[in-house]
């Protein structure tokens, strides 16, 4: 268990959040959000004792071992990746070392022979003699293969490094599991593997995470942190944010009540009050008025951008048809004659396990590098707007201001439209005069939507759009998808995003693709029973 009591912090000079009271209990998964710079990570590192310079009081039993998904992907390029995992439990870890060095002395003597003895009884107790089976098969549950087990972490990709990280944080059956963003970077199997596992978890588990699906499957409680507080709700994600947004309505609701009320209690006062015989009545009501008042909404640090895609005209009958369609990159045959046809109103998600599939299909489509074999072919009534995966091109090296940057694609030129269409995606104020090129990932993001939202196209091509957004974002963008009713191709980590929006799904293979009409859910339950 984790008792927090009277919790506070101050950050950069203003209170982050204060009088935080919350208990975590084994059995529990809880999940944390907030926008971004509420503080979610900063809490996690408050819990893990990396920041102790807060106000009030965290408990835990010092006989609970906790562990937390590192974030530094090279602290560990030096070593193997299954000791990398074992290193978990550092004190395991230790004696680990420590048994090897003893028993490679030359000079073993009784002295070391106890020493020995009782490390062998601490290593039988922690269940030593299974750690390698253990780090194996937390490896291969995140696909990472037993060829890859004794490779050094400096040799791994950056998907690989993370998965290798996230079985360190699991190894061993620690108490309290501390996981900041722990499915970045995952597929879809890994995912699913994951759940299952924190789903048989006794202990505790505090996650923070913008996948709200992966959200919904395991977390028992959300934690919120929102006004300078930080709340719990049990239940998911979708059970907090239905009632989140019931409370604010409740809220409105009584305050447009209540502002109704004052407003004719003081006409009846200002008319009666010098009426002798509706004197009593007007003092009554004065006495009214005084116990009524309007509560004061307070400040969220949660702020949803405006997400809306409206084309200048339909699509025609012909939109897109592939014919053969292949591409080789650094020696490997990432797209194998693919054809397909569009159809009116296709909202398509493109899958596979080659990201780099996705995106050189997309740049192909897109006009951005030419295919090695193959057509295809866009309708004479088909404009296209792109957002692709790596935007560095629109930025890096750019000195214009935002509105500058948003006046390259928008036909209208003035200053005001630009503030205001800046303004509806969370850029107010001097935000606006920033330099393009030192803008933070997701705000790069929300300006490359805007661009995509002036250009009035009838197909959205979208790679990876819910990289670098917070919860608040993800979910204006995910409902501007919904809204439109023209043609969209896209790939996405976001489960619900793709399930929400795709009514066709296509994966690429190494032999080529499936082509399925068909929600990702069923496509996913399909492919399962196929499988069996």
């Amino acid at each position: 268990m984790i008792t927090v009591t009277e919790l506070g912090l101050q950050f950069g000079g203003s209170k982050l959040f204060s009088d935080v009271n919350l208990k975590f209990t084994p059995g529990n998964c809880y999940g944390v959000i907030g926008a971004n710079g509420a503080g979610k990570s900063t809490f996690l590192r408050i819990l893990s004792g990396e920041i102790d310079n807060y106000t009030g009081e965290i408990s835990i039993p010092n006989n609970i071992r906790m562990s937390v998904l590192k974030q530094d992907h090279y602290k560990f390029d030096e070593f193997q990746v299954l000791e990398t995992v074992i290193m978990g439990n550092a004190r395991l870890y230790e004696i680990m070392k420590e048994k090897d060095a003893l028993y490679a002395k030359e000079d073993f003597t009784d002295e070391d022979g106890v020493k020995a003895s009782e490390l062998e009884g601490e290593f039988a107790e922690m269940n030593g003699w299974d750690a390698e089976t253990e780090a194996s098969q937390l490896l291969q549950g995140l696909g990472i293969g037993s060829n890859l087990h004794y490779s050094y972490m400096k040799d791994l990709n950056g998907g690989e490094k993370v998965k290798v990280l996230l079985a360190q944080a699991l190894f061993g059956q620690p108490g309290i599991i501390l996981l900041d963003e722990p499915t970045n970077n995952l597929d879809i199997q890994s995912i699913k593997w994951l759940e299952e596992f924190l789903f048989n978890f006794e202990g505790t588990v505090i996650v923070v995470s913008h996948d709200r699906h992966f959200l919904n499957n395991v977390c028992t409680h959300i934690v919120d942190i929102d006004f300078k507080k930080i709340r719990m709700y049990v239940g998911n994600y979708d059970f907090w944010y239905e009632s989140s947004q019931l409370i604010q309505q409740l809220m409105k609701d009584q305050n447009r009540k209540n502002e109704e009320k004052i407003k004719e209690l003081q006409n009846f006062i200002q008319r009666f009050s010098a009426n002798k015989s509706k004197s009593k009545q007007a003092t009554a009501r004065r006495k009214m008025l005084d116990k009524l008042s309007v509560e004061e909404m307070p400040s969220s640090s949660r702020r949803y951008p405006f997400v809306g895609f409206k084309p200048d005209r339909e699509v025609g009958n012909e939109i897109l048809t592939v014919e053969g369609l292949s591409k080789t990159i650094d020696g490997v045959k990432v797209l194998n004659n693919i054809s397909f046809r569009i159809n009116k109103g296709d909202k398509i998600a493109f899958i596979g396990e080659s990201e780099l599939a996705q995106t050189t299909f997309f740049r192909i489509i897109t006009g951005e590098i030419e295919q090695d074999e193959g057509t295809y072919k866009w309708g004479q009534t088909i404009t296209t707007s792109y957002f692709p995966k790596d935007n560095s091109q629109y930025f890096n090296n750019c000195n214009l201001n935002l509105v500058d940057w948003m006046r390259q694609f928008s036909e209208e030129q003035s200053e005001s439209f630009l503030r205001g269409f800046l303004g509806r995606m969370l850029f107010s104020g001097d935000d606006v005069f920033k330099e393009a090129k030192v803008l933070s990932g997701g705000e790069k993001v929300r300006c490359m939507l805007s661009r995509m939202m002036l250009s009035g196209s009838n197909v959205l091509v979208l790679d990876q759009p819910t990289n670098h957004l917070d919860l608040e974002s993800i979910t204006a963008l995910n409902n501007g998808l919904i809204d439109f009713k023209e043609v969209i191709l896209f790939s996405s980590h976001d489960h619900q995003l793709i399930q929400t929006i795709a009514d066709r799904i296509i994966e690429f293979t190494e032999d080529g693709m499936i082509d399925r009409l068909m929600t990702y859910d069923d496509y996913l339950e399909r492919k399962e029973a196929e499988t069996l």
